[in-house]
């Protein structure tokens, strides 16, 4: 039997709606690699091996009868553990959510099985999602899939890791201050940050809610948009045809260069040539207002953070890794006033970029400046933890606190990539252009 489990989401639909895959059968191949896999307790969670089968036998049913729901109806994927899920702990990666198990799926859960995706479990993640590296100690920690002994990125490490090593054909996960793109990255995948309000975060455990979105971690953008259509009910953007021709990038030149290492510095420039060499105009471009919600990026999320989670802390953080704990308490600092006034200076900074970004169909910029470390290094060295946990979130940060949509993209080179932002609900357009650039990037 052919390898299912390395083809992509999108691949796989097909063979659904070509009748040559089974999807009871694709589940269950799913269900016995993971299984037999060697690093998948730290990878998964939890598995609904119960949920998975009875969704394929129904994807089953209706592929027979030709009354497919989606594209990728009968399609297995993961979902990262701060999703509720009826009867099914949902814990964050957090000892202090142990034994929490919600009544109902979150409502982006219950739209994508109602378009057909395939529930195979829950993948691990930092705890409470407040981490850029995926280095959890509490409950586990996964690999990146170029170095077992790296750290997968986070906090949507698991959800990556599944895809990357073959045990899911896509993932759901968060992102907040990159945590769907930093693991995409480190892990040679394609992640689709969502603008902010798109998809419902109902039902997500929050980190900081207003900054909080759902996106896919995939194989492809084809695979991408298609997840995005599941997660949101609808029909799929059309990839077709698109090229970069006539496209006018932005390379943004301030902040997301600083302290790059050589290798994602090397990768990115590789690619900014194969993006000119297929027809874009590349241009680049210093925002300086970006600088200011950039420096203030330790009120808006800390604050935010704090609220939320301080008092269950404060009474039980004793059940915390000590440096996620450290970082929810440095918002204690600040007050509302110093909360809305970076809000203020945030906003005018999006001002300023809509400004000098209007020409632009897209901004360009390293995913991420540094490598994945390494995780002995990370537990040893309590410094080298925060320094390498603000450096993985730098760039990535800059859409979050822009308001933007973005994309990571492979470049060729393990672990390093290239992020494709776009103006706020501009999706569909993202998309394009991101298919658009893979095909030059491959």
């Amino acid at each position: 039997m052919t390898d299912w489990t390395s083809r992509s989401a999108a691949a796989l639909g097909r063979g659904i709606g070509s009748g040559e895959i089974d999807p009871v059968a694709l589940t269950q191949a799913f269900l016995d690699r993971i299984a037999a896999h060697p690093l998948r307790d730290r990878i998964y969670a939890r598995l609904t091996p119960d949920r998975a089968l009875a969704e394929a036998e129904a994807a089953q049913r209706r592929a027979r009868l030709g009354r497919r729901l989606s594209p990728l109806d009968g399609v297995p994927v993961s979902w990262k553990d701060l999703f509720d899920t009826a009867g099914v702990a949902t814990e964050a990666g957090s000892a202090l959510l142990k034994g929490r198990v919600p009544e109902a799926d979150a409502p982006v859960l219950r739209t994508a099985t109602a378009m057909g995706l395939v529930c195979l479990g829950k993948t691990h993640m930092s705890e409470l999602a407040f981490s850029g590296l995926g280095l959890n100690p509490v409950t586990a920690t996964p690999p990146s899939v170029n170095d077992p002994e790296a750290v997968a990125g986070g906090s949507s490490s698991g959800a990556a890791a599944s895809v990357a090593f073959g045990l899911a054909a896509a993932a759901v996960g968060s992102d907040t201050g990159g945590s769907v793109r930093i693991p995409s990255v480190w892990n040679d995948l394609v992640g689709l940050k969502t603008t902010s309000g798109r998809i419902s975060i109902e039902g997500a455990v929050p980190l900081a809610a207003r900054f909080d979105t759902v996106g896919p971690l995939c194989r492809t953008v084809e695979d991408a948009a298609l997840m995005l259509a599941a997660l949101e009910g609808r029909a799929a953007p059309d990839l077709q045809g698109a090229s970069l021709k006539g496209v006018r990038f932005a390379s943004l030149s301030n902040v997301v260069m600083d302290d790059i290492r050589d290798a994602p510095r090397a990768a990115y420039c590789s690619a900014l040539d194969r993006l000119a060499d297929a027809g874009a105009e590349i241009v680049p471009l210093t925002v300086p207002e970006l600088e200011i919600p950039m420096g203030d990026a330790g009120i808006l999320f800390t604050t935010e953070a704090w609220a939320t989670w301080g008092d269950l802390i404060s009474r039980h953080g004793e059940v915390m890794f000590p440096p996620i704990r450290a970082r929810f308490e440095s918002g204690k600092a600040f007050g509302g006033a110093d909360y809305l006034a970076a809000w203020e200076r945030m906003m005018g900074a999006r001002a300023a970029w809509a400004q000098a970004t209007a020409g632009f169909d897209a901004v360009l910029c390293p995913t991420a400046p540094i490598l994945p470390p390494k995780i002995d290094k990370l537990m040893e060295q309590g410094e080298y933890y925060v320094t390498a946990n603000l450096l993985a979130l730098r760039n990535t940060r800059v859409a979050n606190v822009m308001g933007l949509c973005a994309t990571s993209l492979p470049t060729g080179v393990a672990s390093c990539g290239v992020s494709v932002m776009c103006a706020p609900m501009a999706e569909d357009r993202l998309l394009r252009l991101s298919a658009a650039a893979e095909t030059a990037l491959s």
